[in-house]
């Protein structure tokens, strides 16, 4: 079964299109000429102020803004400088203890090496002073020995016992040599 599409108006032939007729563009220009009033009244009393304000606001926002955001920067550089500030007073401190204690350790250390050296030159005297009596004694005993010891030389290479004062110069003189 075949259906036809069918687009045709009834009952004759086509109308032009409205806008286009002759009869009706004075109508359409009196409602169009209308209706741009109307629109233009209620754009210009309604619409327009309304964006005005919103711009207006807007602008202001945008100000404050502005505004806050420079104090804070301002606040933000004081509090930079405020911290350069205390971080450059904190150094300087730190420097100043720093070398005050080096100073005193340094004092310290010089007391301590001169108490220490003062001990040491104490000691050494000492014993350079036990070292003579030790010498002394140990010469003595060592011309002691020696007179003791030529005496029995003599006594045995000659067969005598010299006598004990004569032993003693030839061992003084020997030692000066």
């Amino acid at each position: 079964m075949a259906t036809s599409a069918h687009t045709e108006v009834p009952g004759g032939a086509k109308t032009p299109f409205p806008p286009f007729q002759a009869e009706t563009f004075a109508s359409q220009l009196l409602w169009f000429a209308i209706f741009f009033i109307a629109l233009y009244v209620l754009i210009s009393k309604l619409a327009i102020p309304r964006i005005g304000g919103i711009i207006e606001s807007r602008n202001q926002r945008v100000a404050d803004d502005l505004a806050e955001a420079e104090r804070l920067k301002n606040e933000s550089d004081a509090a930079l400088a405020a911290y350069e500030k205390a971080l450059a007073d904190a150094r300087t401190r730190a420097q100043t203890l720093a070398n005050e204690t080096r100073e005193r350790l340094n004092h310290q250390a010089e007391e301590t090496r001169k108490k220490l050296e003062t001990e040491l030159n104490a000691k050494l005297v000492a014993a350079e002073k036990t070292i003579a009596e030790t010498k002394a004694a140990a010469m003595a005993n060592v011309r002691t020995v020696a007179v003791e010891t030529a005496v029995a030389i003599v006594e045995r290479l000659v067969g005598t016992v010299p006598a004990t004062p004569a032993a003693e110069a030839a061992v003084a003189e020997v030692l000066k040599r």
